[in-house]
């Protein structure tokens, strides 16, 4: 597959950026490399991509493309929002291309919103490249603070936020913290007694990351009464289908959403209808959770 991608975009002048989760690896035809910088934590690129638009990078590894973004920033955001329906403190970690915080601001329930990301690199490469997410940090109900998501969470008051969202890298370097007991610990200490936790929870299909799936479902069951996985399928993702994990701090149903959101128009992959299926989980991922 990869091959066949390298040769056809050879053909065409191009030349192209290969993804690896061990012996599989995704190919992109790339035109040009729009920007490429190495802040303090990692590399932040940019590239111009024949199928799929620009491409954003750190340190190699694939965050977005403006081709199918819209899947990841609207099932990270919507399901946790319209289950609770009246969300007016929202607290995002990561998420510095501000694709999240787009989809966030849609609700008209929310008030304000906190949005710690560690890089500003990353936010920079954002407001330059990407216009249609970063867009977001014009929004007057945004507060953008560049620094350490753990430390932020520490600090934070108790009961503060009526939704955190942590929209993280892998958990390897820079966001092994966003991964532990403690992290999600201080996160549920800052949310509202009402409040709903909701985190990226990588790939069941990859064998070097779906233990990840099973050990933060873990997790947020031993710190929350409410604990869900969800899914959804991202093409330029590792292996596409992509998990979350979605907690509550009082029992309610994260499955149904309380309402339609009135933007729904506006959307591209979040549905109502979308919203409950993607919490009917394959047989392989509700054997992986169990195991």
């Amino acid at each position: 597959m990869a091959a066949e991608t390298a040769s056809a975009a050879a053909r065409h002048g191009l030349s192209h950026q290969e993804v690896w989760i061990g012996r599989t690896g995704l190919s992109f035809g790339v035109e040009r490399v729009l920007f490429q910088e190495r802040s303090p934590y990692q590399e932040v690129a940019v590239l111009q991509t024949d199928a799929f638009g620009r491409l954003l990078t750190l340190d190699g590894v694939v965050m977005l493309t403006e081709h199918d973004e819209f899947v990841y920033h609207e099932m990270i955001a919507h399901p946790a929002l319209a289950a609770r329906g009246d969300a007016k403190r929202v607290l995002i970690i990561g998420g510095g291309d501000g694709g999240t915080a787009r989809e966030v601001l849609r609700h008209g329930s929310v008030e304000t919103l906190d949005l710690v990301e560690i890089d500003g690199l990353v936010v920079e490469a954002a407001k330059r490249f990407f216009p249609h997410l970063s867009s977001s940090f014009a929004d007057p109900r945004l507060k953008l603070h560049l620094a350490d998501g753990v430390a932020f969470v520490r600090d934070a008051p108790p009961e503060t936020y009526d939704l955190i969202i942590v929209d993280s890298t892998d958990p390897i370097g820079i966001a092994e913290g966003l991964f532990t007991r403690d992290f999600y610990t201080d996160c549920v200490a800052a949310l509202h007694h009402r409040g709903l936790l909701v985190v990226q929870s990588e790939s069941p299909f990859d064998p070097t990351q779906a233990h990840v799936v099973r050990e933060v479902r873990r997790l947020f069951e031993a710190l929350l009464p409410c604990a869900r996985t969800y899914l959804a399928c991202i093409p330029t993702y590792p292996l596409g289908l992509w998990s979350f994990t979605v907690g509550a701090k009082t029992p309610m149903t994260l499955e149904e959403p309380a309402a339609a959101p009135p933007f729904a128009h506006e959307l591209r992959y979040y549905t109502p209808a979308v919203h409950r299926a993607a919490f009917a989980l394959p047989a392989f991922v509700t054997h992986l959770l169990e195991s």
